[in-house]
């Protein structure tokens, strides 16, 4: 559950806040505060977020963030923090040294869903992602085991099952089983090992 204040915030005012173990973003200068997600999510998001990270740093095309900050709008501020983020090497080259938050939109926003997650709520935060310049937004539904990737709005992609998740527009050659991003638990029983 997340909850909002009604005072108008600047990016600035957000990156002071004290850290108070919660996750904090921007809306059109409303401040947003989410619980921090349990081990499920935070499971998924190591598991995709370092084979993601190895094949960028592998192929050269630039880095991978997590839970790190974007600011898409100014005056009033929106700021996100996408589960896992990719920026081009190219964008990179041209920003130099940033310190803070990134200024625009990232190329790739990953978001991993738990089970409640309403469905506007969704909907919204990918328009306003691509609103903002994004080029690709994958949800990575935990309650359905898929990832759906999002290329536009309506240019949807939908991975489940024994599928691999592929983007060969943004990344030409990854490949990943989503077997490696949902699989259980190391340690876990699974059906077949019970007696």
């Amino acid at each position: 559950m997340s909850t909002t204040s009604t005072a108008l915030m600047t990016a600035e005012e957000l990156m002071q806040l004290p850290d108070d173990d919660l996750r904090h973003e921007l809306i059109n200068g409303e401040l947003i505060t989410m619980p921090v997600p349990g081990l499920p999510h935070g499971r998924t998001e190591a598991r995709l977020g370092a084979r993601l990270t190895q094949f960028v740093l592998d192929h050269d095309l630039g880095e991978v963030f997590t839970n790190s900050g974007f600011q898409l709008t100014w005056n009033p501020d929106t700021v996100v923090g996408p589960d896992i983020a990719f920026v081009s090497k190219e964008r990179l080259e041209q920003a130099g040294d940033v310190t803070g938050y990134w200024q625009g939109p990232s190329d790739l926003a990953v978001e991993i869903y738990m089970p409640g997650y309403r469905p506007g709520k969704v909907s919204e935060r990918i328009s306003r992602l691509f609103s903002a310049g994004t080029k690709q937004v994958w949800i990575v539904d935990l309650k359905h085991s898929t990832v759906k990737v999002y290329r536009s709005d309506s240019d949807i992609t939908t991975f489940s099952g024994s599928e691999y998740l592929e983007a060969p527009d943004l990344f030409p050659g990854f490949r990943i089983s989503l077997d490696k991003i949902f699989g259980p638990t190391p340690g876990a029983v699974n059906d077949s090992q019970e007696k």
